[in-house]
């Protein structure tokens, strides 16, 4: 198996807030051991989420279990969701703004008719972009 290095585009603050809340979520389960620290157990997680890196290559890359690997993913995205506003919270901040613009992206589902991928909607694929612009009055 070959192993190679790899750069993540975020910042050393993002690995270390992460890790921060892992440690203090093992610390309030009492968690005695785990097979990686927080912080490489963070890295780990936010290579999967910002380089798409699959459990298996991460797995390996880390020396665990690809069911450990899927695990500490999904701890740490049930961290980072705990975090995040609910709907109603989110829609009362987007509505003291100028404006907000969502654009979701579109996922491609089969027909049965045909053969060929179908989208629905705008017929393209486009990426998930969220803007939100403070007003400047």
């Amino acid at each position: 198996m070959l192993s190679y290095p790899a750069a993540i585009p975020l910042s050393n603050r993002t690995l270390v807030r992460l890790a921060d809340l892992i440690r203090a979520q093992r610390a309030q389960h009492r968690c005695r051991w785990r097979r990686l620290d927080p912080g490489r157990q963070a890295l780990l997680v936010l290579a999967h989420l910002r380089n798409g890196d699959t459990y298996a290559r991460l797995a390996a890359g880390f020396g665990i279990g690809t069911t450990t690997a899927w695990r500490y993913v999904r701890e740490s995205v049930d961290l980072l969701a705990a975090l995040a506003d609910d709907l109603h919270a989110a829609a009362v901040r987007a509505s003291r703004l100028a404006y907000a613009i969502l654009d979701g992206t579109l996922i491609p589902i089969d027909r049965v008719a045909e053969q060929k991928p179908y989208y629905s909607g705008k017929h393209k694929r486009h990426g998930m972009n969220i803007q939100v612009v403070a007003d400047p009055a």
